[in-house]
């Protein structure tokens, strides 16, 4: 398996995650971790709405999920969609080297930040996760604003 193959295994699962929360009535983002070898070790989707919880981002849930390691530096996190400042500092602070990132049509988030602190970004443009999240937009835009921070 070469590693665009690695890279959409990562994106597929990350995927099955945002669509996991959104069938629970969160927002349709989701998150996972792979090794160099393409095992998928974490896995994570958003859990704000599910739990009240305003730091419960996919990426953050997902490291959350793969607890503690030191192999950080070896780790890519595939994610559906740009990540905001928090899960952009989250990937920063754990050293992982390399993010797919499924859209940033619908959300541009800290990528600037990210390629500045050296970490390799893959922007995959998958049109599910540009349908998923304008799709969602679309529908709850209270809710996606409330998501990014953006005031009522």
């Amino acid at each position: 398996m070469d590693q665009l193959d690695r890279d959409r295994r990562a994106l597929d699962a990350a995927f099955a995650q945002a669509t996991k929360s959104l069938s629970e009535g969160g927002i349709p983002i989701g998150a996972a971790l792979m090794d160099p070898a393409g095992t998928i070790i974490a896995l994570g989707h958003n859990l704000r709405v599910q739990s009240a919880d305003p730091t419960a981002h996919a990426e953050t849930v997902c490291i959350r999920s793969a607890g503690r390691r030191r192999d950080w530096h070896t780790l890519t996190m595939a994610t559906t969609l740009s990540p905001c400042a928090m899960c952009s500092g989250t990937a920063i602070l754990h050293k992982i080297p390399r993010l797919i990132i499924g859209e940033h049509t619908t959300f541009l988030g800290r990528e600037d930040w990210l390629r500045a602190e050296g970490i390799e970004l893959k922007l995959m443009n998958d049109p599910r996760c540009i349908k998923l999240m304008q799709d969602f937009i679309a529908k709850h835009p209270d809710l996606w604003n409330e998501d990014i921070g953006i005031p009522a």
